[in-house]
């Protein structure tokens, strides 16, 4: 594969001081390690319990809008784009297009990450751009497609779900036509046991096979909502598990989709509001100067 020369290259015989870290835990003890006795995680959550979410918007100058969120060591930040003309379209397109790129920065995760976008990340882009279509009023900008970037600052699981809620907010306050919100979050299953809002080592565990158990179900659902016409835009499912699991899982994704949601609309209200205080004052300053002025 070649490589990027536009950039400083490390080493070529390297080797990962993971291989180095011990790991001769049995599967028991791995569970004690993320679950406690009184069955809470190691954040002191409830399995059906959701980390803090903290979001603001216009975080960058350059974009036409932008959002930030974070949900405890999970780091989102995303920027969105003027329209502009479909590169390499030669026939007219009735309805707008969304161009979506979800990145992991290279020191967001255990392992570091090349600069080049691999197969995980070209799928969640896939993925965090038929969760906003949707949402998106497209007609409005015809024969054009709207820029949507994702970046991933730090990652300690549930990144795609964060990403989805963090674009949303960036394409509502970069001014584009939207239906409604989209909010997003994730489950991982293994077994009985379902997370909500998994951390990284709820995802390792969850894609993991269990050993023993009537339950096989294992797995990470992401799924994108949209509350205020009922609408479950995206629904991405990874592992094995059977109905049940996933009727009962979509149920709790659901619910917890409706808590996030007046959250995205109170930090939406207060950027506008912000907004619209600041553009009274300059109101008032011309006003005033003019006065001055006769």
């Amino acid at each position: 594969m070649p490589t990027d020369s536009r950039r400083l290259q490390g080493p070529e015989n390297t080797t990962s001081y993971l291989l180095y870290v011990p790991s001769n835990k049995s599967y028991r003890e791995f569970i004690k390690d993320i679950i406690t006795k009184d069955k809470k995680r190691k954040d002191g959550r409830k399995l059906n319990e959701q980390r803090r979410i903290y979001m603001k918007t216009g975080v960058v100058s350059q974009a036409k809008g932008s959002a930030y969120i974070e949900q405890n060591n999970t780091k989102v930040i995303c920027s969105v784009f003027d329209p502009r003309e479909i590169p390499r379209k030669s026939d007219y397109s009735v309805n707008g297009e969304l161009y979506c790129e979800f990145r992991f920065a290279p020191f967001s995760c255990m392992k570091w990450r090349g600069h080049q976008a691999d197969s995980y990340e070209k799928e969640c882009s896939l993925i965090l751009r038929r969760a906003l279509e949707p949402a998106v009023c497209r007609h409005e900008f015809p024969n054009f497609q709207v820029d949507v970037y994702a970046l991933v600052l730090e990652n300690d699981g549930s990144a795609l779900a964060a990403a989805i809620t963090c674009a949303g907010l960036a394409l509502a306050d970069a001014s584009v036509p939207m239906y409604d919100l989209v909010v997003a979050t994730s489950v991982g299953i293994h077994g009985d046991m379902k997370f909500l809002d998994p951390t990284v080592e709820e995802e390792s565990l969850c894609n993991m096979l269990p050993p023993d158990g009537k339950s096989r179900n294992h797995g990470i659902i992401t799924a994108a909502f949209s509350p205020a016409h009922q609408q479950m835009s995206e629904f991405a499912q990874s592992g094995a598990m059977d109905i049940d699991c996933v009727t009962s899982s979509i149920q709790l994704l659901t619910e917890t989709c409706e808590s996030v949601y007046p959250l995205s609309q109170q930090c939406l209200l207060k950027s506008v509001t912000k907004m619209l205080k600041k553009k009274q004052k300059e109101t008032q300053l011309n006003l005033s100067s003019d006065r001055i002025a006769l």
